[in-house]
Order: structure tokens, then C-alpha cells, then sequence
């Protein structure tokens, strides 16, 4: 599996970046774009990089906020072919705060459009799961997002975020955009051996709270590996854990993932191995 990066809020090596999320993934004989980032920047991105995106044969977009599906009208033009998969909640009206931070909805009636629910299976070795109805061991809230529903804003319960399990050499790779309904849940839930995804702290302050949940974190036997990528870039963090495990922190602030980190002894030494880079721009490829 090999997965690069069109659109995040950083680049190590120069290339344009903006608030958003867009993955190019390769696995299996398939080319996968996961999520669409902010603008078009994902696809001046991957004409940089040599990446086709006419060649996607899936799209996925993880939720209904523009950072992450702003760009959809884009691969649309772009690309003629492949299914976008989404959850049937994504065009609902989303907001931070008043604000409207949700999709185009000129878009919700394109023939390209998969609506997604429960348990989805995309591929024989892809499914999406919305959980909606799975229990959270922890509810953090909503940190000031919110839908509309009936006419009023209420607290965002994120149904609209859906996760894409990708099954490769008997392992599990579990891609996730946001993590909105909570990172220690969605590990708990699914216990992957690759995780890719954010971890929403960026509202967490270091202290007591952001320690309990770097220990939870800490205690789950598929966390090996995690790549902290926020305002700037902090190295590849091994730990003493039998499973490969890569999370970006994009939505999570620098102090506090640099908290994470001292409150994470375990990740400063350990037997597991990296993830490998390619030696692509922005690109790393797991080592399953």
C-alpha cells in the first residue's frame, strides 16, 4: 500500500498546502482518492507529483465538511469514472459555531454519488462504517461544531463521518478523516493494525485531560507507530507494540501532540519498524 498526500495542512517539501485533507492511495491494483481537501489544490497538487487522477477507480469522502470535500466538484470534472462514496448525512447543514462549514450542495444530486449507511462494502477488500450505533467508550462533545436540525443548531453527533477498513496481507488498515467521533472509540472499535487519521485535540489544552488520553491511547496493542503532522512536522515515534500503526494529528495543535509525545514514554524506543518512505514527495508507503 502506498499513500500520498495531495492536500494537509503542511508539506516538508514544498508543495502548496491549505486546511484540508486529500489522500491518494494505491493498494490491492487500485488507486483510491480519499477525501478531496479544501479546493482544487489536490489536483495542482497531483499533477505536481505525476499523479493521474483520471486512474481513480474509488473516491471516498470520510464526512460532510468542506476541508474535506470541498474539492468534489473538481474530481468530478476530472475524473469521469469512479464512484464517490459518502454518507447519506454528509449534505446536511454543518456549521462551526454559525458558520457553514458544509458541503456544495449544488452537488447532492450528481449521478456519480453513492450514499452510504451502516456497513458499507465498496470492494472485496474496502468497507466503510458509518458506527452509528456503536457505543463510545468516551464522548468528548462536539468542540463548538454543530448541524442543523429542524431549523436550530444543536451539537454536532458527526453521523455523517464514516471510516474506510482496507484489508491487505491479513492486516487491517483503517483510514479515517477527522476521527470526530473520537479516536480512543474508533480504536476501540476497531482495533486496526494501520490507523491513518486525525485526532481532533487541536481544542485540548496539555494537562491531566490530553495525559489520560495519551495513556489510553498508549494501552492499545495496535498502536506501534504514530506520525505527529500539524503545524510542522515531528518524526516517525517508535514504540514497543507488536502492529503497525500511523496516525496524522492534522487537526490536533503542536502543543499538544508534543505533550502527547513526553506523556507516551513508550514511543521514544521499541521493536517495531517504520513506515517506509518511498521517495516520493509527501508520500510514505506501510510496511505490511
Amino acid at each position: 500500500m502506498k499513500i500520498t498526500a495531495l492536500t494537509e495542512n503542511t508539506s516538508a517539501f514544498g508543495l502548496p498546502v491549505e486546511h484540508g485533507l486529500s489522500l491518494f492511495i494505491e493498494v490491492n491494483g487500485r488507486a483510491l482518492l480519499f477525501d478531496t481537501g479544501q479546493t482544487a489544490l489536490f489536483a495542482d497538487n497531483a499533477s505536481r507529483l505525476n499523479i493521474d487522477l483520471r486512474d481513480v477507480d474509488i473516491c471516498v469522502l470520510s464526512h460532510g465538511h468542506y476541508d474535506h470535500g470541498g474539492g468534489l466538484e473538481r474530481f468530478l470534472e476530472i475524473n469521469s469514472k469512479a464512484p464517490v462514496f459518502l454518507s447519506r448525512y454528509a449534505f446536511e447543514p454543518h456549521f462551526n459555531g454559525e458558520r457553514y462549514i458544509g458541503l456544495d450542495t449544488s452537488l447532492m444530486d450528481s449521478d456519480r454519488l453513492v450514499f452510504t449507511d451502516g456497513v458499507t462494502k465498496i470492494a472485496d477488500d474496502m468497507t466503510l462504517y458509518s458506527c452509528n450505533e456503536r457505543e463510545k467508550k468516551l464522548d468528548l462533545g462536539s468542540f463548538g461544531l454543530n448541524a442543523e436540525h429542524s431549523g436550530r443548531l444543536i451539537p454536532d453527533d458527526f453521523r455523517h463521518e464514516h471510516y474506510l477498513l482496507i484489508e491487505e496481507n491479513g492486516r487491517r488498515v483503517l483510514i479515517s478523516g477527522c476521527s470526530h467521533k473520537g479516536i480512543i472509540n474508533i480504536v476501540d472499535w476497531f482495533k486496526p493494525d494501520v490507523l491513518v487519521g486525525g485526532f481532533h485535540f487541536n481544542k485540548l489544552q496539555p494537562g491531566a485531560r490530553l495525559k489520560a488520553l495519551a495513556q489510553t491511547l498508549a494501552s492499545y496493542e495496535s498502536i506501534s507507530h504514530l506520525r505527529f503532522s500539524t503545524k510542522k512536522s515531528l518524526p516517525m515515534l517508535p514504540a514497543p507494540r507488536r502492529y503497525l500503526w500511523g496516525a496524522d494529528l492534522r487537526c490536533s495543535a503542536l502543543d499538544s501532540t508534543r505533550f502527547a509525545r513526553i506523556r507516551m514514554p513508550s514511543l521514544s524506543a521499541g521493536r517495531a519498524r517504520p513506515l517506509r518512505w518511498t521517495g516520493r514527495t509527501s508520500t510514505f508507503a506501510t510496511a505490511l
